[in-house]
C-alpha cells in the first residue's frame, strides 16, 4: 500500500474515533456510542518517514538520490526520528481507543514490543529491549552487538492511537544505509531472515504476530481486507 494512502486511511479512522469521543461527552451515558478499534497490517514501497522530533539531516539522500533508489520521503506527525519502510517489512498501524483497554501509553508501547518479542521467540530468536531506546533488539544485552529488528513510533490524542511499528522480516537492509535510523548511529539493523538464515513466509509471521497482539490486549480480531 502506498504510504500516503495508508496515512490518509489511518487519519480517517483516527478522526472518526476522536470525533465520536468528543460527541459522546455531550450525550447521556445510555446514548453514547462505543468507539471502534483497528489493526492495519501492510507493506509499503520504499519510503522514508521523519517523525516530529527527527532531524532532516538524518536522511543521507538528496532528491536525486531518492529518485535513484525509487524511494519517497515524508515528514509525518508521529513521535520519533527517521525510519525506513519497504517490501518484506510488516508495518502495523493500531488505531485503538485505549479507553477500551488501558490509559497508559508506555504500557501500550511495551505491549507492542512484547508482541514482536514473542513472535521472534516462536522462531527461536531471543529479543528484548534496551533502556531508553524504543523498539525491539537482538543481542540487546551486548551494547556492541545489539541490532534493531523492529522500530516504533506512535501518535495519540484523547487516548486514540495511530502510526505504530515496522518489523523487518525480509526487508532490503541496504536502504537503512541511507539514513541514521531513529537517530541512532552506533547500532546495526537486522531482519528475521538474516537472523534465521532463510526467508520465512511473511504471512505466517503476520498470523503469529496478530495472535500475540490479540492475546496481550485481550481483543478479538476480525479479518477484513481494504
Amino acid at each position: 500500500m502506498d504510504y500516503q494512502e495508508a496515512w490518509d486511511y489511518q487519519e480517517d479512522l483516527f478522526k472518526k474515533s476522536v470525533d465520536r469521543k468528543i460527541a459522546n461527552r455531550k450525550l447521556p451515558e445510555e446514548e453514547q456510542l462505543s468507539t471502534d478499534n483497528y489493526l492495519i497490517f501492510c507493506q509499503h514501497p520504499h519510503v522514508y518517514t521523519l517523525g516530529k522530533s527527527g532531524k532532516p539531516e538524518h536522511l543521507l539522500l538528496d532528491d536525486a538520490g531518492l529518485k535513484e533508489k525509487h524511494a519517497q520521503y515524508y515528514k509525518i506527525n508521529r513521535g520519533g526520528d527517521i525510519t525506513y519502510h519497504g517490501p518484506g517489512q510488516i508495518v502495523g498501524y493500531p488505531i485503538l481507543d485505549l479507553d477500551n483497554f488501558f490509559t497508559d501509553i508506555h504500557k501500550y508501547l511495551r505491549f507492542l514490543e512484547e508482541a514482536i518479542i514473542l513472535t521472534l521467540k516462536d522462531y527461536g530468536i531471543a529479543a528484548g529491549r534496551i533502556d531508553g531506546l524504543t523498539g525491539v533488539w537482538i543481542d540487546f544485552e551486548d551494547e556492541d552487538k545489539a541490532r534493531k529488528i523492529c522500530a516504533m513510533g506512535v501518535k495519540s490524542s484523547r487516548w486514540v492511537t495511530m502510526h505504530g511499528f515496522a518489523f523487518n522480516v525480509h526487508a532490503d537492509l541496504n536502504y537503512f544505509g541511507y539514513i541514521i535510523p531513529c537517530g541512532i548511529d552506533d547500532k546495526a539493523v537486522t531482519s528475521l531472515d538474516k537472523e534465521l538464515g532463510y526467508k520465512p513466509d511473511i504471512e505466517k509471521v503476520e498470523e503469529k504476530l496478530k495472535g500475540h497482539i490479540s492475546s496481550l490486549f485481550e481483543m478479538e480480531l476480525i479479518n477484513f481486507h481494504k
